[in-house]
């Protein structure tokens, strides 16, 4: 645990010391509030709560999909992180740490989400409603970090943000995090169940109000961490071989 600690602050001094980093996680999910949700759903307060959730969803896939999946592929370019893996106490703690980090980055992108529901719509939620909305943040931010972890350990950091780039959007606008609840286009009513944005967001829907998640949607969650599970496990193991084999 003390060594996971001290990776997780390195970590973090790491992101503050390059504040853009910060910003850039939470600026989609807020611009989408300030110019989405305010217009057209800030006065409908179940709508407003649901989107708030939606867009809660929004910033955790932008901080832990950018953040692994850019910052591992950039890392595996130091010379820093070979070294590291040559330590004594196996890559555990080293792994933990980022983890650590990266969940303490994904409750900070979050917060204008928050505020901005707050202070300028009708959002409601109980007290709770918000401890369990919360805690679903560090849930369903299990797949998009071991998305990240997939794509920061098999690719190149060129590679990786472009790829980074070009899952995210597909992934939230499939997943109807840019819909309301039930008012999604046809076509994303049928394939949202099967990616894990939609799992994830029904979750968050279930946690802030009285949404009842679809069965197929959480099935697919599950599905698709341990298949995200194997895949990053795999990669991980892939580049330690190239290195050091």
């Amino acid at each position: 645990m003390p060594l996971t600690l001290v990776h997780a602050r390195y970590q973090l001094l790491e992101i503050i010391r390059i504040p853009v980093a910060v910003v850039g996680s939470a600026f989609f999910p807020a611009a989408a509030m300030l110019f989405f949700v305010v217009p057209f759903a800030g006065d409908d307060p179940t709508g407003a709560t649901y989107a708030t959730a939606a867009m809660v969803t929004f910033a955790v896939m932008s901080a832990n999909i950018f953040q692994y999946g850019i910052g591992v592929a950039e890392d595996r370019d130091q010379p820093w992180n070979p070294y590291t893996r040559t330590l004594p106490a196996g890559p555990g703690p080293r792994l933990a740490g980022r983890i650590l980090a990266g969940l303490v980055l994904t409750y900070l992108s979050m917060l204008p989400v928050v505020i901005i529901a707050t202070v300028a719509t009708a959002a409601r939620v109980t007290p709770v409603g918000l401890l369990l909305g919360a805690l679903t943040v560090a849930v369903v931010s299990v797949p998009f970090t071991l998305l990240g972890l997939a794509i920061g350990y098999s690719l190149p950091s060129k590679a990786a943000i472009v790829v980074a780039q070009v899952i995210f959007f597909p992934l939230a606008f499939g997943g109807g995090l840019l819909s309301a609840p039930g008012d999604a286009p046809g076509f994303i009513q049928v394939i949202a169940p099967f990616l894990p944005t939609r799992g994830a967001v029904e979750l968050m829907w279930a946690a802030v109000g009285d949404w009842r998640p679809d069965p197929l949607a959480l099935t697919m969650l599950g599905v698709w961490i341990v298949l995200l599970a194997a895949v990053s496990g795999w990669a991980y193991r892939r580049d330690e071989g190239r290195r050091f084999s």
